[in-house]
């Protein structure tokens, strides 16, 4: 009877260890863990300083529209390209962070196309950079998304917005394609909403100010490519709705909470 008992006692030990391990399991497999979406660009979608506002990256509130289960990391940086991202260590930053199942939102060209800066590169350069990135980002078992660059404000004499990225836009979708991996045409959305807005109501998206409205810009500002809080917002959206289009994994997670002012004025 002593066996019994002390054989019964054990096995009743037994039982609720592996209920208590199996609880413990399921509360690992139930609970989310975090997922971080990094960012990787240049000005057009960098984090701001206080002392550059208006000017805002779309970076900025594209955070605020996910719950608590994902990270934005944003690691863009004004004036990058592919070439500059990669010889100042910012991809190799990306890469030694990243874990599965993470996601590498991938937007360059604005300082890649352009000839008479350092930080140019050819179109076979470019390709061959965004194909190192889609590669070693699925070699960490994460998840790449290729965008277009955001477009410029461009309009011709007609009132017709004018594309200034045909070329390196058409890399990025064509390198999309054959790769097979996730595409949010940035370029060609904006370009619509540009249209829409016409030649004067689509400035109130860009750094435009007259002298005197910022103290940051006490001479004014007429810039066509960098965005305000509105413009970098609405190119938040953007990239939102393509993230849904998508199906992305990371839908399910998107939060309809108000974005707040990015800067106090």
């Amino acid at each position: 009877m002593m066996y019994r008992s002390g054989n019964i006692k054990i096995k009743g030990l037994l039982f609720i260890c592996l209920l208590m391990s199996a609880v413990l399991l399921m509360s690992f497999l139930i609970t989310p863990g975090h997922t971080t979406v990094y960012l990787a660009g240049d000005s057009t979608m960098a984090n701001k300083q206080p002392k550059a506002f208006p000017e805002t990256g779309w970076g900025m509130p594209f955070s605020a529209f996910f719950d608590s289960t994902v990270v934005v990391d944003n690691r863009a940086q004004n004036g990058r390209s592919t070439k500059t991202f990669i010889s100042e260590g910012l991809w190799s930053s990306i890469i030694g962070s990243l874990k599965e199942g993470d996601y590498v939102f991938i937007q360059f060209g604005h300082n890649d196309e352009v000839p008479t800066k350092k930080s140019y590169i050819n179109e076979q350069g470019f390709g061959d950079n965004l194909a190192r990135f889609i590669r070693e980002t699925r070699e960490k078992k994460a998840n790449p998304v290729l965008l277009t660059p955001a477009a410029r404000r461009k309009f011709d004499t007609t009132g017709t917005i004018v594309g200034t990225h045909e070329v390196y836009s058409a890399i990025v979708r064509k390198l999309a394609a054959e790769q097979k991996v996730p595409l949010i045409d940035l370029d060609r959305e904006s370009q619509a909403l540009l249209q829409k807005l016409g030649p004067e109501g689509s400035k109130k998206l860009f750094n435009y100010l007259t002298p005197g409205e910022s103290i940051n810009y006490p001479e004014g500002r007429a810039d066509d490519t960098h965005f305000s809080e509105l413009g970098a917002l609405k190119m938040a959206e953007i990239v939102l709705a393509g993230i849904r289009s998508l199906k992305l994994g990371l839908t399910p997670h998107i939060a309809h909470s108000n974005v707040k002012p990015l800067y106090e004025k």
